[in-house]
């Protein structure tokens, strides 16, 4: 396959916590080896952590190093998934902010999308920014500082972003440009002022929310345990129970 060993030779970290949305996160990373880099998964705590599929909970990963064990000196690029529950959890982690803007310091590479960008706007490194998002954080997004734009990637800099799973093709294409030290696609750079907020949320929300059983034991269960996974992670204890409207689509 055509650029199949673009990053061999780098060294690849994909920070992460429970709640990440699985495609968010397996694609992006098949696609980093498929290409030769090296990936390690990052979190908070060592173990394992939960992904997300859809509104359900989704396969465990394993997680290689803790934050507090490495250095964004160590790599060559970093990914953020997005998911509703993972950023949310990461930008309250000052380990986690200092990690990420060690790498824009660095002038590294930076590729997220969806909810991930959270982390970016606590971090502080949106000022000035061009940049896209899951819709429904836009206005994070722009009072935080950037130009928002309703479009599938965008690439600024050192930085690639994309809206959600919808998006995951161009997605991970730009970012594999992005680590490769290539220039960004014609369809992915575009600087003027912020897009609108949308009128309407997405369809696509409502209707995963519309599938979720009412009491399969299965799924409440697997969601009470990542909602105390994530309340551990925190030390603070918020209920981590997550609502109907919280859930979004995400490939199989």
């Amino acid at each position: 396959m055509t650029g199949r060993k673009k990053l061999a030779g780098q060294r690849i970290a994909v920070l992460a916590a429970d709640g990440f949305e699985k495609v968010e996160l397996t694609a992006p990373v098949a696609a980093l080896r498929g290409a030769g880099a090296e990936v390690d998964i990052i979190s908070l705590k060592s173990g394992k952590i939960r992904g997300m599929n859809l509104h359900m909970p989704a396969d465990l990963i394993a997680v290689d190093w803790t934050i507090d064990d490495v250095s964004a000196r160590d790599y060559d690029g970093l990914l953020i998934p997005g998911g509703f529950m993972n950023p949310d959890a990461l930008r309250q982690s000052g380990d986690a902010r200092d990690f990420v803007r060690a790498f824009d310091l660095l002038d590294k590479p930076i590729a997220t999308l969806c909810h991930g960008p959270w982390v970016l706007a606590s971090a502080g490194l949106l000022s000035g920014r061009t940049l896209t998002s899951w819709p429904g954080v836009r206005d994070d997004m722009v009072n935080a500082g950037a130009t928002w734009l309703d479009q599938e990637v965008v690439r600024d800099g050192n930085l690639v972003t994309s809206r959600g799973p919808q998006d995951i093709m161009p997605f991970v294409r730009e970012m594999i440009q992005l680590f490769a030290g290539g220039p960004a696609s014609s369809a992915a750079l575009r600087r003027r002022h912020s897009d609108p907020q949308r009128e309407n949320p997405s369809a696509v929300t409502g209707a995963a929310a519309r599938w979720i059983p009412r009491s399969p034991l299965g799924a409440v269960l697997g969601l009470a345990l990542l909602g105390a996974g994530v309340m551990a992670v925190r030390n603070a204890g918020n209920g981590g129970r997550i609502s109907a409207t919280e859930a979004r689509t995400a490939s199989e």
